[in-house]
């Protein structure tokens, strides 16, 4: 089974799920599949901006608001909700091993001193709110 995709920016998250979905390393996939690379370091990505990378990619997604409990698939990206523990909100994708978390140290306390690293949860630390899925 593949490793985590780490990310490597402040708010990169979204980038490393699309780098997860897509198989591509962190720098290649911002690099190749969003505009404006400068996003991951100062606001972050929209959804729609993770369907606009993934379709570069030729991987045909959209996204939509969660309302109520969904079953989530492998391949699904999943934005939670802002927090206190998630200030900014933050990305997860579904695989075989869990939720691919690309920070999965974050302390908002330390955001700036903390190295982020990556690993798998087996639940969201948080409330689904948008959900980025393939289109059948």
């Amino acid at each position: 089974m593949r490793k985590s995709i780490t990310q490597e920016d402040s708010f990169g998250c979204g980038v490393a799920c699309v780098a997860w979905i897509t198989n591509k390393s962190y720098k290649r996939a911002k690099k190749e599949y969003f505009k404006d690379a400068n996003s991951a370091s100062i606001f972050g990505y929209l959804c729609r901006d993770l369907v606009a990378a993934l379709a570069k990619a030729k991987k045909q997604y959209s996204y939509k608001y969660v309302k109520g409990r969904l079953r989530f698939r492998d391949g699904y990206i999943i934005f939670i909700k802002r927090s206190k523990r998630y200030p900014a909100g933050h990305y997860f994708v579904k695989t075989g091993k869990g939720w691919m978390d690309p920070w999965i140290n974050f302390d908002y306390r330390n955001a700036e001193v903390n190295r982020a690293n990556s690993g798998f949860r087996k639940r969201l630390p948080g409330k689904p709110i948008y959900v980025i899925s393939p289109r059948v």
